[in-house]
């Protein structure tokens, strides 16, 4: 009996030996299938351990033309959490929630997701990141990872754009040379501990894979001074915003691009898309007059007419079929330089229509008006310019005179630099070398010049535009001290989105000027857009910001001076609607002596009566307040027409009127004011 339970004893252990066997051998059959041919058995025990954080690399730098930082890349501590690992997804959201400040239900969604890993919250400060490890979360840890930083804050910020929480470049120069800063994303290994706790173990050197290095054309010492001239100017106008673009006219290169309000990039996530756009590369607007010296430079080139020609503008309007063309008052028999001078439409329209369609399409097209400029800049407007067989009359004078084209200011300086190059033109640049992460900088070829028009049309032009800046001229608040400027004024009205028509209430006030016009250094665009008040022309507004400028800019090249005139007095505070408004110290005049009475008197001008008739006397360039005085308590009944000064009437000087109420109209422009 006990030889035969000893038998069966032994039958069972041997069965239970061989089932066992086969067992453990039917499992490592199936490890061996899972790690060695379907792999996901190593993968799950790989991801237990360890997972892998793909980290973006450390962007390049940005510097300005002297090599000051102007875009860096720091480290930023940011949270992160393997969902797996975590196993109480509620309370470790509350924890996390309590040093970050967010809401715990947002938490709570992130550490639910089915993934190997996922971001909590990036780019925290120090001490959150010290507090969130002192938690001790299982499957919770921090990672430092690149950030980019702009150490000047809003300088120059539309122009370098920004780089986004994923290290893509976005905007302005980080999106331009996207592919050269962005550098090799990063590759790191996260392990967990016997505590459950994520440990970084593979080092992370932020230079091993950083991106080229960029260097610009801008002066950011300049670009301080102009965006608080700028500033300042905005202020006193009450303008809306304000664009300077300063160019160096022999290589195209930008040396400043100023554009008010401007917008932080460290602060890109709280900043609304639409404001971070650079107007001065993205947005075209009609410049107005200062698109008069093209007109003239065509017909220059294409001889249809000569400087000495004589323009009649003699009636103050000019119809074309679909419009009458006006100027602000009559100018007679002017030459060509006489139509930059004083800006007259009907002179400008006439030249245009000398030179024809074509030839004057083709020749705006050669200044870049039209076209991309080719700098690169991301999303750059073309502007526009229709196609000259699309131009009808009225169309051709309006483009003359700066209405019916959109241009840029970017588009503007390159075509003023080009006047002042002797009319060669040049691609405007803002990246001026490169250089790989610890190499040497490698400086760019600049792109071809081409010719817009001849030399001697081009110095001809710069000339003209030189009486601009004179004691007669619309832009005389742009003069400087010893130092020729040549430039052009232009107020442009806008368009009236409500109507479709031009409004009479919002400008843009332009400037375009060189410094110094006999050999020119600086070419500046000066734009403000909506300046309110009596004060809202190119000379009056735009003129003066050039000149303060320019006078700072020419420090640089050793050459000492300073506005010719001062800053106008303009009041930051709009003053009550219904309230009259004070009348602007007149410009400059020559006094028009009585031809009747030689007695001295206190008024502006002498009024002469005789057995009951008055003589009308000369009230051209006599302020509001100076007609009001000279006329009050003789029975003249003045009809006043504008603001500024006056520069028309009628009845003319020295006609004799009779009867018990004589009248007179009188029509007045502001200082500056252009077409």
């Amino acid at each position: 009996m006990r030889s035969a339970d000893l038998g069966r004893s032994g039958l069972r252990l041997r069965v239970a030996r061989a089932v066992l066997l086969g067992c453990f051998a039917l499992l490592a059959v199936r490890a061996a299938h899972l790690s060695m041919i379907d792999g996901r058995g190593a993968e799950r025990g790989d991801v237990q351990n360890s997972t892998t954080l793909r980290l973006a690399a450390a962007r390049g730098l940005i510097v300005d033309r002297s090599g000051a930082e102007l875009a860096v890349t720091v480290s930023a501590p940011s949270v992160y959490a393997v969902p797996a690992e975590i196993a109480d997804p509620k309370e470790a959201a509350r924890a996390i929630a309590g040093v970050l400040g967010g809401d715990p239900a947002s938490v709570r969604e992130r550490l639910l997701r089915q993934t190997p890993f996922v971001y909590v919250a990036r780019w925290i400060r120090s001490e959150q990141a010290d507090r969130i490890r002192a938690l001790g979360l299982a499957g919770v840890g921090i990672v430092s990872e690149p950030r980019r930083a702009y150490p000047h804050d809003r300088l120059a910020g539309r122009v370098l754009g920004f780089a986004n929480i994923d290290g893509q470049g976005v905007r302005g120069i980080e999106q331009q040379e996207d592919s050269w800063l962005r550098g090799q994303a990063q590759r790191i290994t996260v392990e967990r501990d016997a505590h459950g706790k994520l440990l970084v173990t593979s080092g992370l050197d932020p230079r091993s894979a950083a991106g080229g290095d960029v260097a610009l054309t801008l002066d950011a010492a300049l670009q301080a001074e102009i965006d608080a001239a700028l500033a300042e100017v905005i202020e006193t106008t009450g303008a809306r915003r304000g664009t300077v673009v300063s160019m160096d006219p022999r290589s195209g290169e930008i040396l400043a691009l100023s554009e008010l309000p401007g917008f932080d990039p460290n602060r890109f996530r709280s900043t609304d898309y639409s404001a971070t756009r650079s107007h001065a590369f993205l947005d075209a607007v009609e410049p107005g007059s200062v698109l008069k010296p093209f007109a003239v430079a065509a017909a220059l080139e294409h001889g249809a007419i000569s400087p000495d020609d004589e323009i009649d503008c003699e009636e103050g309007f000019f119809r074309v079929p679909g419009k009458t063309l006006r100027d602000r008052r009559p100018f007679g028999l002017t030459d060509v330089e006489g139509v930059l001078r004083v800006s007259s439409n009907i002179g400008a329209a006439k030249i245009g229509f000398a030179v024809g369609r074509e030839a004057h399409f083709e020749t705006l097209r050669r200044f870049g008006f039209g076209a991309s400029t080719g700098s690169g800049f991301p999303e750059e407007s073309a502007g526009l310019l229709r196609s000259w067989r699309n131009w009808r009359q009225v169309d051709h004078a309006t483009i003359s005179f700066g209405q019916g084209i959109g241009v840029t200011a970017i588009q503007l300086a390159a075509a003023t630099a080009a006047l002042a190059n002797g009319g060669l033109w040049h691609e405007p640049r803002l990246v001026t070398a490169r250089r790989v992460a610890g190499g040497s900088w490698q400086a760019l070829e600049p792109a071809p010049v081409r010719r817009a028009v001849r030399a001697e049309v081009a110095d001809a032009v710069l000339r003209m535009m030189e009486t601009v800046v004179s004691a007669e001229g619309t832009g005389r608040r742009a003069a400087l001290r010893g130092v020729p400027v040549a430039g052009k004024t232009g107020t442009a009205q806008k368009l009236d989105p409500a109507t479709g028509t031009y409004s009479t209430k919002s400008y843009l006030a332009w400037f375009a000027g060189v410094a110094p016009a006999d050999d020119p250094k600086i070419v500046t665009v000066v734009m403000l857009d909506e300046p309110a008040g009596r004060a809202h022309t190119g000379g009056a507004t735009a003129a003066p910001l050039f000149a303060r400028i320019a006078a700072g800019q020419l420090v640089r090249h050793g050459i000492l001076t300073h506005p010719e005139l001062p800053l106008p007095r303009t009041a930051s505070v709009q003053p009550d609607p219904d309230a009259p408004e004070p009348e602007p110290e007149p410009a400059p005049r020559q006094s028009h002596p009585s031809k009747w009475n030689q007695e001295e008197s206190r008024h502006p001008v002498s009024i002469t009566t005789l057995d009951g008739r008055l003589l009308v006397p000369d009230f051209s360039g006599l302020s509001i307040a100076e007609v009001q005085q000279a006329t009050t308590g003789i029975g003249l009944e003045v009809e006043m027409k504008g603001r500024g000064w006056a520069v028309s009437q009628d009845p003319a000087p020295g006609t004799i009127l009779a009867g018990a109420t004589p009248r007179v109209s009188v029509r007045f422009a502001a200082d500056g004011e252009d077409g």
